[in-house]
């Protein structure tokens, strides 16, 4: 136990126009968890997918339980006992779990597959992590949450001694993040050495026992946990010190901008009933599985509505398509920034410039660049986007940055209503306070500002009003000065002692 398992020195990796890894120190134990942390970009993910047969680097040795490799392939580096449990779960999602699990190293009787030999070692696997999972389930019908744990049920198949995860809590409720963290330290138990990368810094004190920061591409510093200071930790990932985590802009409340009336779609939008105004930002806070986001995508035109409606500014929308709800002046930033807010293959200014071509085309359908190129110059610069030039395909920034394109593209439009679904899910501290500066301006320019997020610290921190759902309806508001986690809790559990007593 404790023995050093991985040690990796002076890497360094270069991509066209950007150094990711610039002399890069890492060192893992047996027996421990790692927190690898980094603003986005600071080349954490870069640096493991070198490990784990991704990538190859430019420059640097690598050691691996005191053997030295060369560059790996990711073949190789499963042999080797490295696996990867990336933030954008990659599963066959028409397959079985155990086919999933087994895939590329099938197991066989002559020439046929033996399904029952992996269904019978999947279900062993699956049982002593206690995860409640049939094998011949398929795994594009089960939650996101337990997908992740049949990527942990796979890396284990492969009898893995180093485990990389990566934001593995982004899409996990508070109890499933309990039964992961419990994986973890059985896991630890039995010697494996895990890297933990993760922005969620109030979980590091459940499960880590050294820290490694990254900044810039650059090692910065490596601690124990129990030795340092949260304060310290975030002085060392930005080089800066954070001064307020959740920074609030006191505005008066304005005219009403958006009243929701009445909205169904769906099992998860019942009734659902609200209004935002200007000078505020409201919050929608609950478990999964609440009707949030389907309440978003339903005010937004992406799935179709039974009833209800939309007024803005004192009209009445009709809303069909999201085409509808842009022209209105209603925005949307989803929660799959990846799959539907982003066209990853295509560069930053194409991503920023699509939804706009209506302001940027003269009347033959012309895109003027100078105008194009102008919005695009002033959502970068206001948004800090870290690119080093336009023309970098979305899909290649960190997650953050891809956020903040999202984000921007909407912002070069007169929207009346922004709204935001887990706008800060898989990015650093410092790019979260950023994102809370834009709504902070964006309440303050009279915009009606909604947002959806799973932090609760996050939606009190920041929120003006908190809404709070529960199986597909709203159960309360508070006040955010009001408001405690028990309270916001209660709300979002209770639906049914609501019902009962008849409020």
């Amino acid at each position: 136990m404790n023995e050093t398992i991985v040690s990796m020195e002076n890497i360094s990796k270069s991509f066209p126009g950007v150094k990711a890894l610039d002399h890069v120190h890492f060192e893992l134990r047996s027996g421990e968890v790692m927190a690898l942390l980094g603003e986005n970009g600071a080349g954490k993910s870069t640096l493991m997918k070198i490990l784990s047969g991704v990538y190859t680097r430019d420059e640097g040795s690598m050691t691996i339980f005191g053997r030295e490799y060369g560059d790996l392939n990711p073949k190789q580096a499963q042999e080797v006992g490295v696996a990867i449990i990336h933030q954008e779960l990659n599963m066959c999602r028409h397959l079985s779990v155990a086919e999933n699990m087994f895939l590329g190293r099938e197991k066989r009787k002559g020439i046929m597959l033996s399904n029952s030999e992996m269904e019978a070692e999947a279900q062993r696997i699956l049982d002593d992590l206690k995860i409640d999972l049939r094998p011949q389930q398929v795994v594009g019908e089960l939650p996101v949450s337990m997908q992740q744990m049949v990527e942990i049920a796979k890396a284990l198949s492969t009898n893995a001694k180093i485990l990389i995860m990566d934001e593995p809590t982004s899409a996990l409720t508070a109890r499933e993040i309990e039964d992961l963290f419990r994986i973890i330290r059985e896991l630890k138990e039995r010697g494996c050495g895990i890297v933990y990368i993760s922005h969620r810094l109030e979980e590091l004190q459940h499960i880590v026992d050294r820290v490694t920061i990254m900044r810039d591409g650059q090692y910065i510093t490596s601690m124990n946990f129990k030795d340092a200071t949260m304060d310290e930790i975030i002085a060392n990932m930005v080089g800066r010190e954070i001064k307020e985590k959740f920074p609030r802009v006191e505005c008066e409340k304005g005219k009403l901008v958006l009243e929701v009336k009445n909205l169904n779609a769906g099992r998860l939008v019942r009734n659902v009933e609200f209004s935002l105004y200007e000078g505020e930002i409201v919050g929608f806070a609950g478990l999964m599985g609440a009707g949030r986001t389907e309440t978003t995508r339903a005010i937004f035109g992406v799935d179709p509505k039974e009833s209800g409606d939309i007024v803005l500014d004192g009209k009445e929308v009709v809303i069909h398509k999201p085409e509808d709800a842009i022209k209105a002046g209603i925005v949307l930033a989803p929660e799959d920034r990846k799959k539907d807010g982003l066209c990853t293959k295509l560069s930053i200014r194409h991503n920023i410039a699509l939804p706009n071509l209506d302001l940027l085309c003269n009347k033959l359908g012309v895109v003027s660049s100078v105008k194009e190129h102008e919005m695009c110059d002033r959502v970068v610069e206001n948004l800090k986007v870290k690119t080093p030039t336009m023309e970098v395909e979305a899909g290649n920034l960190s997650g953050g940055n891809q956020q903040k394109v999202v984000v921007g593209k909407w912002l070069a439009r007169n929207s009346r209503v922004v709204i935001f679904d887990e706008p800060t899910r898989g990015i650093d501290v410092a790019a979260k306070v950023e994102i809370y500066n834009l709504m902070n301006e964006l309440k303050q320019q009279g915009i009606a500002v909604m947002f959806v997020s799973s932090e609760m610290p996050e939606v009190m921190g920041i929120a003006d009003r908190i809404i709070v759902m529960c199986d597909g309806r709203i159960t309360g508001e508070l006040k955010s000065e009001e408001a405690t986690q028990n309270q916001i809790l209660t709300l979002a559990t209770q639906f049914e002692k609501k019902i009962a007593s008849g409020e």
